[in-house]
């Protein structure tokens, strides 16, 4: 998969479509994803273009993957759904067509706020 500089975070990125904005830093930018799957469902993304996690650790730099990382934290932990407030959640992401992937930029879905129930059924 090639990294399309039209693909909808691209461009969210760019500012050219809005979004509900949870967190940014210099690495990454969180929001409410727009087709909610669970109470809480907020997609973190990297700034650098990264199709998937596979391009993702060949090749972004150690601060741009510790950023991305803390990024996650960060958002749990201002959604409260961390386990420093005694809760949890799912990090997700999806990795080409057979994992499911449908944008071609890497993206995590944080699902918390309730049970999220088994991995897959």
């Amino acid at each position: 998969m090639s990294y399309d500089d039209n693909n909808i975070f691209a461009k969210i990125l760019r500012g050219e479509i809005p979004c509900k904005k949870i967190y940014e830093d210099e690495y990454v930018l969180a929001f409410h994803d727009i087709n909610p799957q669970k109470k809480i469902h907020v997609l973190v993304i990297p700034k650098g273009k990264y199709t998937d996690l596979d391009n993702f650790i060949k090749n972004a730099a150690t601060n741009e993957m510790v950023g991305l990382l803390k990024g996650i934290n960060i958002v749990a932990k201002e959604l409260n759904i961390s386990v420093d407030n005694g809760k949890g959640y799912r990090a997700l992401t999806n990795v080409s067509e057979h994992g499911g992937q449908e944008v071609p930029h890497l993206h995590f879905h944080l699902f918390g706020g309730e049970y999220i129930g088994k991995m897959v059924e």
